[in-house]
């Protein structure tokens, strides 16, 4: 018997209707979660996903039908990593400039962030700001000693509960981190609404996600990267505005963001979209920084 998958309305203003935009064919809501697996992770394989909706109220990019609950935490525990062939050096310096965006403003109060990782960014902030205690909610409990020393012997607690974030006082945090977390997320206006509460007056949250409206899904089309089993919805600039008015939350800015890859990594990209297989080519491995396919959003309460 196959084993059903979630059908939900927007999960920014709540509205049923939707426009169907772009899908692979098949569509993934045809097959069962058995065949879906072999499709879950991985770069540079056939596509296979959701069919993503345009909400008639608020323009968020959403897909209607998607995984339960219990299903994603099925798929998750046995994900291997997509970013394998970028390398630390790239990845780092990615995440310098999202801290750049981030210092931009008081850096105290606590700190919280969610799906840290290994603490790229928990390291900077352990140096550069002045909070009083971090938050850290990571799901994957491997790199819980990682994280652990990124934060530099600062007062730290790590969460493993993405769901859950009542241990963090209410009102206490200057600073909120998400990085690629929020278009993972089935129910992102909750959690927006429950890290809100977290935040002191005036704190701020800042937001990486990909860009639904940027030149690179235009490009590639169905072959976009994001366009995939693990995003539940994709925004632009103006969908993601309205989820955080929706949640209480005020922007400040939306801006595209800076990301560092091989020139390897971008030649395989291109290469996919067209259909040309460059596996056995040497190609180079400097990294160069871009900004394509993803924006910085930084709010505030």
């Amino acid at each position: 018997m196959r084993e059903p998958f979630m059908h939900r309305g927007c999960p920014s203003c709540g509205a049923t209707a939707a426009t169907p935009e772009v899908g692979s064919i098949p569509g993934a809501e045809q097959k069962s979660l058995e065949e879906l697996r072999p499709y879950w992770s991985g770069l540079f394989k056939e596509k296979l996903f959701f069919t993503y909706g345009r909400c008639s109220t608020c323009g968020l990019l959403y897909a209607p039908t998607f995984f339960t609950h219990p299903q994603l935490i099925d798929l998750y525990s046995a994900m291997a990593p997509n970013m394998d062939v970028v390398p630390d050096a790239a990845l780092e310096a990615t995440q310098r400039g999202y801290w750049s965006a981030a210092r931009d403003g008081a850096l105290d109060g606590d700190y919280l962030e969610i799906g840290p990782d290994v603490g790229f960014l928990v390291r900077l902030a352990a140096a550069q700001g002045d909070f009083g205690h971090f938050w850290l909610v990571e799901p994957n409990r491997l790199v819980h000693a990682q994280l652990s020393a990124a934060a530099g012997g600062k007062p730290h607690t790590i969460i493993s509960d993405m769901d859950d974030l009542s241990p963090v006082p209410d009102n206490s945090v200057g600073l909120a981190l998400m990085v690629h977390v929020l278009d993972h997320l089935l129910d992102p206006r909750v959690a927006l609404e429950q890290l809100r509460a977290k935040l002191k007056p005036g704190g701020r949250l800042v937001i990486v996600t990909h860009n639904e409206a940027s030149l690179l899904r235009s490009l590639m089309r169905k072959r976009w990267p994001p366009f995939c089993l693990q995003h539940p919805q994709l925004f632009n600039p103006r969908s993601i505005a309205a989820l955080l008015n929706h949640a209480g939350l005020r922007t400040m800015s939306v801006a595209r963001s800076m990301n560092y890859f091989p020139i390897e990594f971008m030649i395989r990209q291109a290469a996919y979209t067209v259909g040309i297989n460059v596996d056995r080519v040497p190609l180079p491995k400097t990294a160069i920084g871009l900004k394509l396919g993803n924006m910085i959003t930084i709010a505030a309460r």
